[in-house]
């Protein structure tokens, strides 16, 4: 790996370090910017480098530093009832990446953001569910339909900042 890509994963794991604990308590799960990071990271990194710059914020949230919403960390945060959608978004990630590295069409790029969204939507409320000890409806109620509206609109503003950040990152400002 080249120092420039090290520098890259460096750069947006501080920069989701510092905004994913950004949050708004609507419910028990939070809105928060974690994921709107992690579409921009895939834009600019692609699929590999966004993941593992996801990879490291994961780590130091497990270790404890207060990087996960609303400034907490830990194995506890990590595993509790919004454990789930934080692991999600490593398919959100990845996923995003593919699509913002292999397709130039904006409405396919969205369609990626789309399918890890709904991966990290499903896994989140099964996992809150299971830890919640509720319904698997009562899961995607509390974790995943009142967030649906956002997520589209931090889903649009990515494509639209994503594809400048990633011009104006290499250099092309056409």
């Amino acid at each position: 790996m080249k120092t420039k890509d090290i520098t890259q994963i460096a750069l947006v794991t501080a920069i989701t370090c510092i905004l994913a604990p950004m949050s708004i308590q609507i419910s028990i799960i939070p809105v928060t910017f974690t994921n709107l990071v992690i579409y921009l990271s895939a834009y600019i990194l692609g699929a590999k480098k966004a993941t593992l710059s996801y990879t490291v914020y994961y780590i130091l949230g497990i270790i404890g530093l207060p990087v996960f919403s609303g400034f907490s960390g830990g194995f506890a945060k990590a595993f509790g009832p919004t454990g789930g959608f934080l692991a999600g978004f490593f398919a959100t990630s990845f996923i995003t990446g593919l699509f913002a590295e292999k397709f130039n069409k904006k409405p396919l790029q969205l369609l990626g953001m789309v399918i890890g969204t709904v991966i990290a939507y499903i896994l989140g409320a099964l996992w809150y569910a299971f830890t919640a000890k509720t319904s698997i409806m009562q899961g995607f109620a509390v974790g995943v339909f009142p967030f649906v509206a956002v997520d589209l609109a931090k889903m649009l503003i990515a494509l639209f900042l994503g594809s400048v950040l990633k011009k104006r990152i290499k250099g092309n400002t056409d």
